[in-house]
């Protein structure tokens, strides 16, 4: 079916979840660049710092397991909306807030709010594309974690400058009530929605397999039966162990560029805002390769993992950060492993919705992402607890080479796991 003619509503759907996810990135994102400022001020160590981001991701874990099953049971529209209010309140407190205590008390509510996006926005893309362009339309939305990022480096060192710490947590944790005007307004699923042609519709739900359309589902999935399938522990080993990494280059990068290559992140910094935009790339080209394949004639499984084993070879690379003698080449080092995560991130997502039916996709975002969160509740602190160590030692930069080398080989240890649990990655019939 021609594509120019059957609509193209669907990508004004994709954008909007680009959007939102841009805001949910800049609003954790700003922690880690103002992390040198606030451990002046409130007196940090890195381990406390460590427990903070630990705060966030534990809380993070949490809401994406009561998330992934409440967005299932209440529809894609009116979730998204109640995460985006938590989340964007929560991070407009953070400037009220006057100790250790209190960021981590404001840390635990942003990251309740901020883990509905992603079983939202993977449902969303469930309800609105068939297989064949769900990995691309991923990796779009997908890069908007990425753009947030690239923002940040770029807006909070102004704000930081101009008004103050606490100014930069009110603009940015404000602009999610903007997008979410254009949510209500826009934002319904096919069925109901007056924009969508007979032929988008049709094409929409285009898969051989398909034999429902996007109505409320008839018959509620329980997470717990969802534990018992071995597709389910295919996404929870994949995001626990790669989660992780990602939490790393969101938190600590600009620390560690800032104390390895004397970076002043109280000014624009452009080796952050590189190695950001790279991520960008790799999120849709990343989502793109998969749908290439399968318009190729590859099976649709056999497309995804193809795909994940190559971005898992582009993260090894990091491992040999240690011998960079100048930013520039940690930038490209670094630059391609967080690149390669986020290819990698836009496609595990879409194998949720290729397993399992719309009606649980949620469910099994929220599963996995909860497991990714677990790894991310153990990292944080292990990194502090490294990077502490050596500090104290003067031997920063053995801490960050031993981080280095875990990012290395974590996603090629995934892969592996993965195709043991489930070498074919067969639709799940519930």
């Amino acid at each position: 079916m021609d594509k120019i003619k059957v609509g193209n509503y669907r990508w004004v759907v994709v954008a909007l979840l680009f959007f939102a996810t841009t805001i949910n990135y800049l609003d954790r994102q700003i922690i880690g660049l103002l992390k040198p400022t606030l451990a002046a001020q409130f007196h940090w160590t890195e381990i406390d710092y460590g427990h903070i981001v630990t705060a966030f991701t534990a809380a993070y874990a949490v809401g994406l397991l009561i998330f992934g099953n409440f967005i299932d049971k209440i529809g894609t529209k009116l979730g998204y909306t109640i995460s985006l209010i938590v989340w964007s309140v929560a991070a407009m407190l953070h400037a009220i807030v006057r100790s250790t205590l209190g960021f981590g008390v404001v840390r635990v509510a942003l990251g309740l709010g901020e883990s509905g996006n992603f079983p939202a926005a993977i449902k969303a893309v469930a309800e609105w594309f068939p297989k064949r362009e769900r990995a691309f339309a991923t990796g779009i939305f997908n890069s908007g974690a990425n753009i947030g990022a690239v923002v940040a480096p770029v807006i909070v060192p102004w704000l930081l400058g101009v008004y103050g710490w606490q100014m930069a947590f009110l603009l940015t944790g404000a602009i999610g009530f903007v997008w979410l005007i254009f949510w209500r307004i826009f934002y319904e699923i096919p069925s109901k929605h007056k924009k969508v042609t007979k032929a988008e519709f049709e094409f929409i739900h285009s898969d051989a397999e398909e034999v429902t359309v996007d109505a409320e589902p008839e018959q509620k999935i329980r997470w717990v039966k969802l534990l018992g399938i071995p597709q389910t522990w295919t996404f929870v080993v994949g995001k626990f162990l790669t989660d992780p990494i990602w939490y790393f280059f969101l938190f600590w990068l600009p620390s560690y560029f800032s104390s390895t290559f004397n970076l002043d992140l109280k000014k624009p910094s452009l080796p952050l805002v590189i190695v950001y935009t790279a991520t960008t790339i790799g999120s849709i080209g990343g989502g793109y390769l998969s749908s290439w394949l399968i318009k190729k004639g590859w099976p649709i499984f056999k497309a995804r993992k193809t795909a994940m084993f190559i971005f898992a070879i582009c993260v090894i690379p990091i491992i040999t950060a240690r011998f960079a003698t100048n930013v520039w080449q940690a930038v490209g080092l670094i630059g391609l492993a967080a690149a390669a995560h986020q290819a990698w991130s836009a496609t595990i997502f879409t194998t949720a919705s290729d397993m399992f039916p719309k009606r649980a996709v949620s469910s099994i975002v929220g599963i996995g992402g909860m497991a990714g969160s677990v790894g991310g509740i153990f990292f944080p602190g292990l990194i502090g607890y490294i990077l502490e160590t050596n500090k104290q030692a003067g031997h920063i930069l053995v801490g960050y080479n031993i981080i280095f080398t875990i990012c290395g080989f974590a996603y090629l240890l995934a892969w592996i796991i993965m195709h043991v649990i489930s070498p074919k990655m067969k639709k799940v019939a519930l």
